[in-house]
């Protein structure tokens, strides 16, 4: 069996989606690293676009083609994307499209990304200060917080950032149905 250049350049780019499952902490090295393998395979639109109707039967060949095309790299990209998830989050996603998925993590993990975003700015010497950092937090946050929020401040709740964090998390993992 003859392996291509193209071929060993996908298994070492995926092989660095192998080395960490996204496990919930990680998401954003494991989303950045997805973003680079998808790029180099030239299917990252499939996390950008969800998946159209389908063209109609009378449709020219080049638009079922495309439609096609779109279809399976959706669902190689899903697959992908399982793979390299533990499986409590596996078993979340498993019948979502990536598109889909990756929507759904990013709401899952918005404060890891809001955190990152003040460790960076505190590194360039621009720090936010607590309570400005978590009022910029809990005002950013969905609706299906309110609740949190409301009992944060009514408790007058003072917690590094990384605690609250975890505490948003927990609230989310409680606030999911069963099953």
């Amino acid at each position: 069996m003859k392996i291509t250049m193209s071929n060993t350049n996908n298994f070492s780019l995926r092989s660095v989606l192998d080395k960490d499952k996204l496990n919930g902490a990680n998401f954003l090295d494991w989303y950045r690293n997805l973003r680079i393998v998808l790029t180099q395979e030239r299917k990252l639109y499939v996390l950008e676009q969800p998946i159209p109707e389908a063209p109609p039967a009378n449709a020219p060949q080049a638009d079922r083609d495309a439609h096609k095309k779109h279809q399976d790299d959706a669902l190689d990209v899903s697959c992908l994307m399982l793979t390299t998830m533990n499986s409590e989050l596996q078993k979340q996603h498993e019948f979502m499209t990536a598109y889909d998925m990756v929507g759904h993590l990013h709401q899952l993990y918005q404060g890891q990304a809001r955190h990152e975003k003040f460790e960076i700015s505190k590194r360039l010497g621009f720090p936010l200060g607590q309570e400005l950092a978590t009022d910029l937090i809990l005002q950013s946050l969905p609706e299906s917080y309110s609740q949190f929020v409301m009992n944060y401040n009514m408790n007058e709740i003072d917690k590094p950032l990384p605690e609250l964090l975890s505490m948003l998390r927990t609230a989310e993992l409680n606030a999911r149905p069963p099953g």
